[in-house]
């Protein structure tokens, strides 16, 4: 019989938020700043949000080396063996191996919620209720439970997981298709269906069933951790860890390495209000401050907007003013290095941030 103390939790804070470019830097990229009115970054949210459901000896974070001060600043009492180092991105699969090897060697009991650290949740009771019922049926089987929010609208940002059967409130559900961010229509075609849930990218289940699959069928990212029974939470894990890293190793999402793949994705339809952060559209209901014309702002100093409509506002510098006249549907972000200012539209948006690779702005990422 599963009870919590074999319950885990995953934070997966390596990204390096390049989306939000100038506010968030390779140096400090999205996961550990401070955009909403909590005065938290999105990673203290992630970690009081499933400090309820989680004991806090049970809570790991998954982040790059270089990080490694800034997760222990901002999370204190985090355990030194629950920050696990990676010494290259290379997105959620390898990671969450990382993750599985690392708690199996500890618990080959453990049942895990793998989580991004850049999410906002509206509804703590919800989500609680929620992540409970999925830990209870996922302890009690080799489901891999995605927790899948009901969608409100068709956003045509977020991917989309189809339920096999009938969606029932608080009951898991097999899934039949993953969908990454389909077109607009298309999105309202699922939303008019009443079979779709966002995907909510945070998963629920046994370690060594996400081990099984993931040797299953991602091989070429678990061959390279052969050895791990022995390395890990032995002397020698640093030298093996560093062995992986530096070796031939993918740069895969779990998605696509484990979920559209196996046979046992199953979906937890949840209630709680839920957005993925992972460009300015779906930040701009989460800045700090919303005005009448629509314009969501976070200003350090102070500020004088007229004639302008539905912007996104930044600015760093507490002695500065920032004024603005006749500007809709833009991006303006105003750092102490960085003035951006830009449509709000993605299409634009990401080939503008493409530049920056060029060697005249290296200095700037």
């Amino acid at each position: 019989m599963y009870n919590n103390r074999h319950y885990y939790c995953v934070i997966l804070a390596g990204g390096i938020g390049s989306r939000f470019w100038p506010i968030s830097r390779i140096s400090m990229p999205k996961q550990f700043l401070d955009f909403t009115a909590t005065g938290r970054s999105f990673l203290r949210m992630t970690y009081d949000r499933v400090k309820n459901v989680i004991p806090e000896e049970n809570i790991l974070v998954v982040t790059l080396r270089k990080y490694r001060e800034i997760v222990t600043e901002q999370l204190p009492e985090l355990r030194a063996e629950n920050l696990l180092l990676e010494e290259y991105n290379r997105n959620t699969a390898p990671a969450l191996t990382f993750a599985t090897y690392s708690l199996l060697s500890r618990d080959p009991e453990a049942v895990m919620l793998a989580t991004p650290s850049d999410l906002v949740i509206d509804g703590q009771e919800i989500f609680e209720k929620a992540l409970m019922r999925a830990f209870e049926f996922a302890a009690q089987s080799d489901a891999l439970i995605t927790l899948g929010v009901v969608p409100t609208r068709p956003d045509p940002n977020f991917g989309y997981i189809q339920a096999a059967d009938a969606l029932q409130e608080d009951k898991p559900v097999l899934v039949k298709t993953f969908t990454e961010k389909p077109d607009p229509d298309l999105a309202k075609v699922f939303l008019d269906t009443g079979e779709f849930l966002w995907n909510s990218g945070m998963f629920v289940w046994k370690a060594e069933t996400i081990r099984g699959e993931l040797e299953k069928y991602s091989p070429e990212i678990t061959r390279i951790w052969s050895g791990w029974d022995s390395a890990m939470g032995g002397g020698n894990e640093a030298a093996f860890l560093q062995k992986v890293y530096t070796s031939d190793m993918p740069r895969t999402s779990i998605d696509y390495a484990v979920m559209e793949k196996t046979e046992k994705a199953w979906v937890y339809p949840a209630q709680f209000k839920w957005a993925d952060i992972g460009n300015w559209d779906s930040l701009y209901e989460y800045l700090a401050n919303h005005d009448e014309n629509g314009n969501a702002s976070n200003f350090k100093g102070k500020s004088l907007l007229k004639d302008s409509e539905n912007n996104i506002l930044y600015s760093a510098k507490k002695g500065k003013l920032t004024a603005i006249c006749g500007l809709e549907n833009y991006v303006v972000i105003d750092t102490y290095d960085v003035l951006l200012i830009c449509p709000r539209e993605d299409d634009k948006f990401k080939p503008f941030l493409s530049d920056l690779a060029l060697p005249d702005y290296k200095e700037f990422k």
